[in-house]
């Protein structure tokens, strides 16, 4: 990765525009591997532009690279609230992240971590087991989003997050530290709203509780 480094930033001080002085070929290779540097930099709106160039542009006889592009853009389309579909990780082969979309489509943490230990050593081999880890944030928020569709309120006891997580499986998480989760959710844009420590409530917007996750990461 830090071999990249140097040859995107030589790439990109080049004054002449990449779409005069390279092949299409070359410019799918760049945008790959700029597209990746994005990724692991968590610029994921970058990064989606990256490597959906590189892949719609990627020949369709070379399923091989395509699958490559998609083992990083898949993980990066899910981060900004896309999920793909099941078809399409059937045709490139990528079943690994069925469950994956599952579960962070449902808010199923518990599903979630189980799935990231069952393939550890493809996401490992593929570097992007820490960008999966950090969807865990996502499928909390779509597991409290659940949570507030059900009671219909814009008040909502902390203690039914606390409840919440333990039947996902978090059986040590504390009331204290669910309140810690949903503050640092808030801090970081996943949920509009404010903690009410003295009623033990979290307080949500009445305008976009749950704002759309390619509004702000």
């Amino acid at each position: 990765y830090s071999a990249l480094i140097p040859l995107i930033k030589a790439i990109d001080n080049n004054n002449k525009d990449i779409k005069d002085e390279y092949t299409i070929a070359d410019r799918v290779t760049y945008n790959y591997f700029v597209g990746m540097k994005f990724m692991f930099d968590n610029e994921f709106k970058a990064a989606d532009k990256c490597l959906t160039f590189a892949f719609e542009n990627c020949l369709k006889s070379s399923m091989g690279n395509k699958r490559k592009i998609l083992t990083y853009l898949i993980p990066v389309k899910i981060s900004l609230g896309h999920m793909p579909s099941s078809a399409v990780l059937k045709k490139y082969n990528l079943c690994e992240f069925e469950n994956v979309v599952t579960a962070v489509r449902n808010g199923n943490i518990k599903l979630l971590n189980e799935t990231i230990e069952e393939h550890a050593a493809f996401f490992i081999r593929a570097g992007i087991y820490l960008i999966l880890e950090k969807l865990k944030v996502i499928t909390l928020r779509n597991l409290f989003k659940k949570i507030y569709i059900i009671t219909g309120s814009f008040q909502m006891d902390v203690a039914n997050f606390k409840l919440a997580l333990n039947w996902q499986g978090l059986e040590d998480v504390d009331f204290e530290e669910t309140e810690c989760i949903l503050a640092n959710m808030i801090n970081d844009g996943f949920i509009k709203g404010y903690l009410s420590e003295a009623h033990k409530k979290m307080v949500v917007s009445k305008v976009t509780a749950f704002p759309a996750l390619k509004d702000f990461l």
